[in-house]
């Protein structure tokens, strides 16, 4: 004969002044509504530089032109000389600026489908077959480590794209973005040690309570 089963307590009613502050995440939705809007004009950027690459390889003057001054604008650099075809420094220099374009759209990505997992609500996707892996331990810890990876990947691009087209730089500029990108990562590595003590201490404190009598 089996036990009966103690019934559960009563669950206290929540304050009406909780239930506004907890109804006030909500207000995050514009902001990540804003944030896909964003993305859109990303791929939009994305296609219309492919665009001009594939032009600029079959010969188009125009669109040559469109890549050079494109990739003068993104980095603040003098056009110089410029080329009259489609040379191997331009091609790189365009590859990585549409790298560049989607290591962004993955931020955005993460802070979108992530951020409103952690402020605003469930998505409830565990059962979806496109599910990602690091959504299901996602917390604002994680996703602040995460996004400073991904800052340092970005800076990585900006700087590699600036070192291929050193000549159009000066030797401050160079310097300052090296200690740009030197600060990124020095900040990374600090927010992860800090996640790693927090969650060191967190888990030490629970075995510390489990073995308390």
């Amino acid at each position: 004969m089996s036990a009966p089963s103690r019934p559960k307590p009563p669950v206290p009613p929540i304050p009406a002044v909780a239930r506004l502050l907890f109804l006030s995440r909500w207000l995050q939705l514009p902001l990540y509504a804003g944030l896909i809007v964003a993305l859109g004009v990303y791929v939009v950027h994305f296609w219309m530089e492919l665009f001009d690459l594939v032009r600029a390889a079959m010969g188009s003057h125009l669109a040559l032109q469109h890549l050079l001054e494109g990739q003068a604008a993104g980095q603040a650099a003098e056009l110089g000389p410029q080329p009259t075809r489609l040379g191997e420094t331009t091609i790189m220099l365009v590859a990585l600026s549409l790298i560049d374009v989607v290591m962004i759209a993955n931020l955005l990505i993460m802070v979108i489908v992530g951020g409103y997992e952690t402020f605003v609500s469930r998505t409830y996707l565990e059962q979806h077959p496109d599910h990602p892996e690091w959504l299901s331990h996602v917390n604002a810890s994680v996703l602040k480590v995460k996004l400073a990876m991904a800052i340092i990947g970005i800076s990585s691009i900006h700087l590699l794209r600036t070192f291929i087209n050193a000549d159009a730089y000066s030797v401050k500029a160079l310097v300052a973005q090296t200690a740009i990108h030197i600060t990124f990562l020095v900040s990374a590595l600090a927010v992860a040690w800090t996640d790693r003590v927090m969650t060191r201490t967190i888990h030490m404190g629970e075995e510390h309570e489990a073995a308390s009598p």
